[in-house]
C-alpha cells in the first residue's frame, strides 16, 4: 500500500484534489469587497486616462549584457562537467570554448 501511494499519476491526483479542496475552503474565508466601482477593470497607469505619452525604457544596452552572463555561465557548466580521463573527450569542451569566445567577440564588437 505504501508504494501505490508513490505512483505519479496517483500522486498527481491526490496532491490536484488536495490544492482544490484547500482553494475551495479559502474562497470562502478570503476578503471581497460588497461592491466593485466601475474603474476596477481599467488598467493602472498611476493615476493617468491615456497613458501613450510615458516613458518607453530602452534594453538595446540590457541585451548584450545578458547574453554575456548567458554565455559565460553555460561555458562555466560545461567545463566543470567535463571528465578529465581522456583527451579525447577534452577536445569538444575546448571547440565550445572556442566558439564561446567568437560569439563574445561578435557580441561586443561595435
Amino acid at each position: 500500500m505504501n508504494r501505490l501511494i508513490l505512483l505519479p499519476p496517483l500522486a498527481f491526483l491526490i496532491i490536484f484534489f488536495f490544492i482544490q479542496a484547500l482553494s475551495y475552503l479559502f474562497s470562502k474565508i478570503s476578503y471581497r469587497p460588497k461592491e466593485t466601482s466601475p474603474d476596477s477593470r481599467k488598467p493602472y497607469a498611476c493615476g493617468e486616462e491615456r497613458y501613450d505619452h510615458m516613458l518607453q525604457p530602452d534594453y538595446s544596452s540590457f541585451f548584450p549584457f545578458v547574453f554575456f552572463f548567458t554565455i559565460a555561465h553555460v561555458a562555466t557548466l560545461i567545463l566543470t562537467t567535463v571528465p578529465l580521463e581522456s583527451s579525447r573527450v577534452l577536445m569538444i569542451p575546448l571547440l565550445y570554448i572556442a566558439s564561446v569566445g567568437v560569439g563574445l567577440y561578435i557580441l561586443f564588437r561595435r
